[in-house]
């Protein structure tokens, strides 16, 4: 059986493969790019939070409300960009269809 940390750090390679990919195809909005940089960010915060709240506290990051809701808000951040950036986008091809 995979321990969940071994599984979470073996999920980082398709991610990046993704963001690579996108990167590179030049088709997603800019703002939608960002909110999926933006989430690798929060893993990347996330996990040295977990290890603080293991080490200080004795706990799991989930069960330190202050420091696992602020790690939630910035991934809520990263998904907001990503919601405003595909909306844009689809703003922007109504309007290019109808001209």
């Amino acid at each position: 059986m995979i321990s969940k940390e071994t599984l979470f750090a073996l999920s980082l390679f398709p991610y990046l493969g993704f963001l690579w990919f996108i990167t590179r195809s030049r088709q997603m909005p800019k703002l939608a790019l960002y909110g999926f940089y933006g989430t690798l960010v929060f893993v990347g915060v996330t996990i040295p939070a977990g290890i603080y709240a293991k080490v200080h506290y004795g706990e799991a990051l989930a069960n330190i409300d202050w420091l696992h809701g602020s790690a939630e808000v910035f991934l809520t951040l990263t998904n907001i960009l990503i919601v405003l950036g595909f909306s844009q986008a689809v703003i922007e091809k109504k309007r290019q269809a109808s001209k």
